[in-house]
């Protein structure tokens, strides 16, 4: 029997059956990610708990409930509106250099901006949207959406922007509902949202807003911050491993001319995998004309309506059978 010999198109599918199979891994990289990403709703709960008290240590309830009185009274006052991000701190000292350009502590306001929204800034800069957290937050359902990817921007790392990235950040943000403004917010973006707005008095901007804190308070807040960038990290960690396992499966693959070589060296990466699989797949290397898999295909398209751990354990379940294949 004469050897199949590789092509590009075989190539593909055997690096996207390993690229299934390599995140489906348990590795420390990705125990990491996971263990951010379950113990960040609980921080930002917290988080946003406190950032309640000491908001309505100025704005207190009976404040606003006068102010939404005027307001409602004379058609001229406008003065309530909700909102989601604060200018908190405090005074404290901080280092600056003297005459001979030596260290000295002084008095100083230390302040922070903090933003609950999904799209909210990492780094305390009140205009610095961070794509990047809703994407590592809400990785699964990213990846479960046809046209969505929401690894692109690690993907991109080192390249210039460019419309193949563009274009799957325009629809990660259009699915998580952060781009087009409030009116075109889908269920993610929305209810994370509604979860952290309270009702203030001042005017629209938050800058307008500076409200007191204690250094400790302070301090609780930096560790919430801290712990979206530790996500966003973690999970660039993860698939920066991922990438780099990839690259290198792409150059022994094109090295190689024949499909048996392909199959022994996904062998010795532990996906069990045969060339009439590779052969009967698409180009994304799903099998997808075997009647078993093209129902349960199918079937997956129905009943969409689903929770987020429901979708989580069926993309675990997804990639633990993909991998074992």
């Amino acid at each position: 029997m004469s050897r199949l010999r590789l092509n590009q198109e075989y190539r593909n599918k055997i690096a996207n059956r390993m690229r299934v199979h390599i995140e489906a891994e348990d590795t420390q990289e990705k125990e990491k990610y996971f263990v951010a990403r379950e113990n960040m709703k609980p921080l930002q709960d917290k988080a946003w708990d406190l950032a309640h008290t000491i908001v309505r240590r100025t704005y207190t309830e009976e404040d606003v409930k006068m102010a939404r009185y005027l307001q409602n009274k004379f058609d001229n006052v406008n003065t309530i509106a909700p909102d989601s991000c604060f200018h908190f701190g405090y005074m404290g000292q901080k280092e600056e250099r003297d005459e001979n350009d030596k260290p000295k502590m002084v008095d100083a306001r230390i302040s922070e901006h903090f933003n609950f929204k999904l799209d909210g800034n990492i780094d305390g800069q009140e205009y610095n949207k961070s794509q990047d957290f809703g994407y590592a937050y809400f990785r699964d359902e990213l990846k479960a959406q046809e046209g969505c990817n929401p690894d692109i921007n690690i993907e991109m790392e080192d390249k210039q922007s460019n419309p193949h990235q563009t274009k799957f950040c325009d629809a990660n943000d259009k699915y998580l509902g952060t781009s087009g403004g409030s009116d075109n917010q889908t269920s993610y973006a929305r209810e994370w949202n509604d979860e952290y707005k309270l009702d203030l008095i001042g005017r629209e901007y938050c800058r307008d807003r500076q409200l007191n804190c204690t250094k400790q308070e302070y301090d609780t807040l930096m560790i919430w911050q801290k712990a979206k960038g530790h996500l966003i990290m973690c999970h660039q960690k993860w698939i920066k491993s991922v990438l780099d396992q990839m690259k290198e499966i792409k150059v022994g693959l094109k090295g190689y001319k024949y499909m048996d070589e392909a199959i022994e060296l996904c062998t010795e990466l532990g996906l069990n995998v045969q060339e009439h699989e590779i052969i009967r797949t698409n180009s994304t290397g799903l099998v997808i004309y075997n009647p078993k898999n093209l129902a349960e295909r199918i079937k997956g398209m129905k009943n969409k309506n689903i929770s987020r751990e429901d979708k989580i354990k069926a993309r675990l379940l997804y990639n633990k059978q993909q991998s074992t294949q």
